[in-house]
Order: C-alpha cells, then sequence, then structure tokens
C-alpha cells in the first residue's frame, strides 16, 4: 500500500484504477489541507473519526464521524481538522486522471502554493 506523509498528516492509497482512486487520508489536530481545486476529477469525503470542517465552494460544512460531502471538479475545498484527535476519513476520488499534479493550491500553511 502507498503511504505518503505531508506537513498536516498522510494518506494511503487503498485503491487506484482508471477510472477512481481510493484514499484513507490522517489530518493531524490544529491541521487543514491546502486550499485546492482540481480540473479532471471529483471527490467524496467519508468521515470516519473525528471533528472536521470542510469548506468547499466558499461554504463551511462541519462534518462528524458518518457524514460526508461531494467536492465536484473545479471547486475550491480543503478540510480542517477542529478537534483534539486525529481526523481520518475516506476520500473517493472520480474522473479521469488522479495524478498529484492535477492539485492547483489556491492557499496553504505551508508555503506550497
Amino acid at each position: 500500500m502507498e503511504t505518503d506523509h505531508r506537513p498536516w498528516g498522510c494518506y494511503e492509497v487503498l485503491a487506484a484504477a482508471p477510472d477512481h482512486k481510493v484514499k484513507r487520508i490522517t489530518v493531524y489536530p490544529g491541521q487543514r489541507l491546502s486550499l485546492q481545486r482540481h480540473r479532471r476529477r471529483c471527490e467524496h469525503w467519508h468521515l470516519l473519526r473525528g471533528r472536521a470542517v470542510a469548506t468547499v465552494g466558499g461554504r463551511e460544512i462541519p462534518l462528524s464521524p458518518g457524514r460526508s460531502v461531494d467536492i465536484p471538479a473545479g471547486t475550491n475545498h480543503r478540510l480542517a481538522n477542529v478537534g483534539t484527535e486525529n481526523v481520518v476519513f475516506i476520500e473517493v476520488q472520480t474522473g479521469d486522471y488522479f495524478g498529484e499534479d492535477d492539485i492547483e493550491r489556491i492557499a496553504d500553511d505551508f508555503g506550497r502554493v
């Protein structure tokens, strides 16, 4: 299984196929993903553990375990861990390309814009 460590946490690729990719993503307390968008994929996030706020197209959506959110291609989005334990969620990507170079960062706490 492919694992990648990032400043905000880590992710594992659970499945990769020509028509989808599935990741298990962990975000540490007080951390958040970059504000980003993708041109060639949509994402579905399903929260397994912790408390988070998803920003999708300017809307802030509180997430608790069992809650999900859909992110259309081209929509600005990010997820922030607002609790005291790790946030863990499953990300299902659909579209025609799933490379990390399809991330267009708009704002980032770690200077990766």
